[in-house]
């Protein structure tokens, strides 16, 4: 349900490079070690839970012009709805505990729901989609009258 999904600012390039290297970092090595690398912090939790939009909502939301539509087209549009909504009340209730959570939320999505037979190591997914969102902040964030 697109409502549910406000416009919002693209995150920034630095934004993207923290929140998908606390991804990695907890994908290498565990939830001790991306806390011993990372400080969870509430912009982190901001920075993730963009990070999981991002990743959850194309994958999950109805389109309104495809062809082939059926009733799990609607029911995976309302868990990709409750995953979030739930991982947005996490975060705005307590965001410091939130980031482990929801990056554990994004890993297992990935893994899960949209795997990437190009990469057998999902430290490689990662690092693709990390490039791939990188490239888009640098293009919004670089256009002219962009917000700096």
């Amino acid at each position: 349900m697109p409502y549910l999904i406000p416009t919002r600012t693209p995150l920034t390039p630095e934004q993207v490079e923290r929140g998908f290297d606390y991804l990695l970092a907890l994908q290498t090595g565990g939830g001790t070690y991306a806390a011993g690398r990372v400080e969870a912090t509430p912009e982190l939790a901001f920075i993730l839970l963009r990070l999981a939009e991002d990743i959850i909502w194309p994958v999950t939301a109805v389109d309104g012009e495809a062809a082939d539509l059926c009733a799990d087209s609607f029911v995976l549009d309302e868990v990709g709805c409750v995953l979030l909504s739930a991982l947005r009340d996490w975060a705005r209730d307590s965001p410091t505990t939130a980031v482990l959570g929801i990056a554990r939320s994004i890993i297992r999505f990935m893994v899960s729901v949209v795997p990437d037979p190009d990469h057998e190591d999902f430290a490689d997914t990662l690092e693709a989609s990390r490039d791939a969102h990188l490239a888009l902040a640098h293009a919004v964030h670089s256009a002219p009258g962009a917000h700096r």
